[in-house]
């Protein structure tokens, strides 16, 4: 049983089923494809993806909106302390395993969170205890799998493994992703609603389970190669090169987790990225009481989504292009700057300058997230440890992620509105302003 196991994961390492050389053009396209249908389906893992489901559970399940959000944010955090573990299986299994064990696990996560009413009415029949003290441990463990499978290793996994079959249009390739996943991470709040609208809450787990845990999860079985050399291929298409200097002169500064731990520039760049995430993941889990505080209804609320999809791609593709040619450091004090802008646009809400900032804040900022947290870690660190260290970042992300719903939440019972956890935001987003300016880079150089 343990040769039978370790046979398989060593095939999926391999060029099989079919030379990937073979393609009448350079299959990093196919990779490129392949990456952008992993972030795709990494949707319902993500926080807008459980955001639709939000006011749904707390009706279905007995949670206040509180609890919802303590269970998310446990979730979240648990998923969170697992994910640099995860890394080191990238590292040491390759994208092909875990870009098929990742959808796998979170289409079953899925279908267990569908039957959460059920399992909870049938043990309080049982046991005659309250409703809330069998859902709550139950979506606590959803979350976590959802969070963990989907936002977390499908999406560093489908991340990575683009990384590695490009380097010179680098930036470039994964800004033309970036659009196809801005613009499908912006409209899937729409379509998750109109599948809960067509097919109910539970039909709607259900097709997605199906279209994630089987389509996706054999679409990567059969097409990731881990790297272009297993298929005896190098990065961008180009002819092998045997020459030790020219080899040397391109090669990337190669450094290790630990190493990433003990440099500033790690943590300046995970602190920004961080600070998106729990900003941006509150927002989203919140949107429709944010939009009704300020005076604007439900539809308005998703429809934000969409203008602000608009702005984040077309800066994504932009600086995309950009990165290949320039630093990275003024990317991310520009991406800081709008965050800003979108923060206090939460604030002034009410009013039609308020939207439209903070469209133009999160989108613009949301673009340049896009690009930093594709090009930071393996520009400053190389590839060879970069599961463990994208890991790490990602870890740190995801844990983020978490306190903002939460806080939010708490904020708005405390103050009675939303307001107070932006302002707390903007404080911490000077703070990270202020350091990304003076912090030097020495590693940050123009790859042409």
């Amino acid at each position: 049983m343990h040769k039978t196991r370790d046979s398989s994961v060593t095939r999926l390492q391999t060029d099989w089923p079919y030379p990937a050389a073979r393609t009448p053009f350079f299959y990093g396209w196919v990779i490129a494809a392949v990456s952008t249908l992993g972030f795709l389906c990494s949707v319902p893992g993500q926080t807008m993806g459980m955001a639709v489901f939000a006011d749904t559970f707390i009706a279905e399940f007995g949670l206040t909106r509180t609890e919802l959000s303590t269970a998310y944010l446990f979730g979240t955090v648990a998923s969170a302390f697992t994910l640099p573990r995860a890394g080191r299986w990238y590292d040491q299994w390759g994208a092909r395993v875990m870009l098929v064990a990742a959808p796998a696990v979170l289409g079953i996560m899925l279908v267990l969170i569908s039957g959460i009413d059920w399992l909870a009415g049938l043990l309080v029949g049982a046991f005659a205890i309250p409703l809330a003290w069998i859902t709550f441990p139950l979506i606590l463990l959803g979350y976590f799998g959802v969070r963990f499978s989907g936002q977390g290793v499908l999406t560093s996994a489908s991340r990575n493994v683009l990384l590695v079959w490009f380097e010179k249009r680098r930036g470039l390739v994964s800004g033309v992703r970036g659009v196809f996943v801005s613009l499908g991470f912006s409209i899937s709040p729409l379509i998750l609603a109109w599948m809960i609208d067509a097919f109910g809450w539970r039909g709607a787990l259900w097709l997605m389970a199906l279209v994630v845990g089987v389509g996706f999860t054999a679409i990567a079985l059969f097409t990731v190669r881990d790297h272009p050399h297993v298929a005896g291929l190098t990065p961008d298409g180009q002819a092998r090169c045997d020459d030790p200097e020219q080899q040397q002169t391109h090669a990337l500064p190669e450094r290790t987790a630990s190493d990433a731990k003990r440099d500033p520039v790690f943590w300046i760049y995970s602190a920004a990225l961080s600070m998106h995430a729990l900003f941006g993941t509150a927002v989203t889990f919140h949107i429709v009481a944010i939009f009704e505080q300020a005076g604007r209804d439900r539809v308005e609320a998703f429809a934000y989504f969409l203008p602000q999809a608009v702005v984040s791609l077309s800066v994504n593709l932009v600086a995309s292009a950009l990165a290949d040619y320039c630093r990275l450091k003024p990317l991310l004090v520009v991406m800081l700057t709008m965050f800003l802008v979108g923060a206090y646009g939460i604030t002034q809400l009410h009013s039609v300058e308020g939207y439209w900032l903070l469209v133009l804040g999160f989108g613009a900022g949301g673009g340049l997230w896009g690009v930093l947290s594709n090009l930071a870690f393996i520009r400053q660190f190389g590839a060879l440890n970069l599961g463990e260290i994208s890991g790490l970042n990602t870890a740190i992300t995801v844990f983020a992620s978490a306190i903002g719903p939460v806080a939010f939440s708490l904020a708005n019972d405390t103050f009675d509105s939303f307001d107070a956890a932006a302002v707390g935001c903007i404080v911490g987003l000077l703070v990270l302003l202020i350091v990304a300016i003076l912090l030097p880079q020495p590693r940050d150089r123009a790859p042409q």
